[in-house]
């Protein structure tokens, strides 16, 4: 397969590079935003020169539901106001696949629209679930999109304690849109697009 020689040694390393963000210490971060119901925050990243943010919130719904709506899958396309397609271009074993999306321009257009090819990968994490993704350097390309990068990213959801009907969502993102943009106009931009994932998300699975 095309730039990803061994999908299970490949899951596994990003799997723990998740795990590694979800145990940075509290005092790293920086609230960049925050409503009544998400917290969104971000420290330098460590992998391009950019933001990574963290986002949390809880979400009425078992995990397994909410993940159904996060995971690469048609599902997705019904809710995610920014993704415009998604295509599963390989699927291997251990619910790991590789995923061509599209999103839509922000800011009024001065964010054009984007193409990623992301490997994706979902694994039980401490009684619930993590997926997470980062992109690969996809040969084939589009002309009409630019081709964004996420650097490892992924989403913990896990029950809460004293209410099996809800979840802790966090999720950690850290995308380089490439092109030329102002990075102060990205990081405003990802800031408010992942508060509204909250509540897109939490509108899907009351209608579902």
């Amino acid at each position: 397969m095309e730039g990803l020689p061994d999908a299970a040694a490949f899951a596994t390393k990003l799997k723990n590079t998740l795990i590694q963000y979800h145990s940075i210490e509290e005092d790293k971060w920086r609230v960049a935003k925050k409503t009544r119901d998400v917290t969104i925050w971000r420290k330098p990243s460590e992998e391009f020169n950019g933001y990574l943010f963290k986002a949390q919130g809880i979400i009425d719904g078992v995990v397994n539901d909410i993940m159904d709506h996060i995971r690469p899958g048609p599902c997705r396309l019904d809710w995610d106001s920014l993704m415009t397609s998604l295509d599963i271009l390989e699927n291997f074993e251990e619910n790991c696949c590789v995923m061509r999306y599209t999103t839509a321009g922000q800011l009024w257009n001065i964010i054009s629209p984007r193409e990623f090819v992301d490997f994706s990968y979902t694994v039980d994490y401490n009684g619930g679930l993590l997926s997470c993704g980062i992109s690969l350097d996809w040969s084939e390309k589009r002309a009409a999109f630019v081709r964004g990068y996420n650097h490892p990213c992924g989403w913990f959801c896990v029950p809460l304690t004293d209410n099996a009907n809800q979840s802790l969502l966090t999720g950690y993102i850290q995308t380089d849109l490439r092109g030329m943009i102002p990075q102060s106009a990205v990081d405003t931009a990802m800031a408010s697009t992942l508060i509204n994932f909250y509540g897109d998300l939490q509108k899907a699975l009351q209608k579902a």
